[in-house]
This record gives C-alpha cells, sequence and structure tokens, in this order.
C-alpha cells in the first residue's frame, strides 16, 4: 500500500511538473511581434549617439574603409537573419564600444539593440524588451514577418 502511494505521488508531481514547465516556456516570438517599445529605443538612440556614433556613425552607416560594419539596411538583416536578439545582445555587449568594451549596464545594450531593431524598420510594441537572456534568446531576428495562418 505504502510502495502505491509513493508511485502515485510521484507520477502525480511529474504531470504538474511537466505541465507548469510547459505552460510556464513562452514560445519563440519574432523581432516582427513588436518586442520592444517606442520609448526604449529612443533611449537606446541616446545611448547610441553617446557611445557608438562615433565608429558606426550618426546614421548607422559604419565605415567600410576602416571595416566598421553598418547597423540597418539588407546586409544588416541579412547577417543576423536565423539568430536571436540574445546572438546580437552578445557581441555588442561583449565588444562594444570598441575603446571599452562591456562597460554599459546590461540595461543600455539591449536598449541600443531595440534602437537597432527600431532604424531596420521591426515594429515596436507595448512591452519593453527586457535584458534577460532567456527572453532575449526567444526573439528571433528575421528577414521577414512570419505568414500569417
Amino acid at each position: 500500500m505504502r510502495a502505491g502511494l509513493l508511485s502515485f505521488v510521484v507520477v502525480a508531481v511529474m504531470a504538474v511538473t511537466v505541465c507548469v514547465g510547459a505552460q510556464g516556456v513562452p514560445a519563440r516570438r519574432s523581432v516582427w511581434d513588436g518586442v520592444y517599445t517606442d520609448a526604449q529605443a529612443k533611449r537606446g538612440r541616446e545611448s547610441y549617439e553617446y557611445s557608438c556614433a562615433t565608429c558606426h556613425g550618426p546614421d548607422l552607416d559604419g565605415d567600410s574603409g576602416r571595416d566598421v560594419p553598418a547597423l540597418y539596411g539588407e546586409d544588416f538583416i541579412a547577417e543576423w537573419n536565423t539568430h536571436s536578439v540574445k546572438d546580437l545582445f552578445d557581441l555588442i555587449a561583449k565588444a562594444m564600444p570598441k575603446d571599452s568594451p562591456g562597460t554599459l549596464r546590461a540595461e543600455t545594450y539591449v536598449d541600443i539593440v531595440t534602437y537597432l531593431l527600431q532604424a531596420n524598420e521591426f515594429p515596436s510594441g507595448g512591452q519593453e524588451l527586457p535584458a534577460n537572456a532567456m527572453a532575449l534568446e526567444r526573439v528571433g531576428i528575421d528577414k521577414n514577418p512570419p505568414i500569417a495562418r
């Protein structure tokens, strides 16, 4: 009797864990889903102008002569297509600003990423993009909007 009860409890706990886990994991999102706010992108623009524009230009044009890539347009989107927002965030946070990489706060890097999303004409939404690795990993950078079903 006791072994049967213990088995039942173990199975019940496993079932609850599976159900909660499945419901607690948000589905993959796309940059086309409005994953940032306009206010966040505005902060990102201000941070970009202060920390990034010296190398990448005030218009995000980059400088091909100095091997500084543009941060908008077809080439940028083609480079990041099928990557996650976390991939972009990680690169920027580890390597930028060039003269002092990794010195900005995580929230500032996320704001800059949202400015780049806005500059590349991905729509804004009603919630800010959080500086959370799991949340950033679940947002894909997709060249084209998902096809409606």
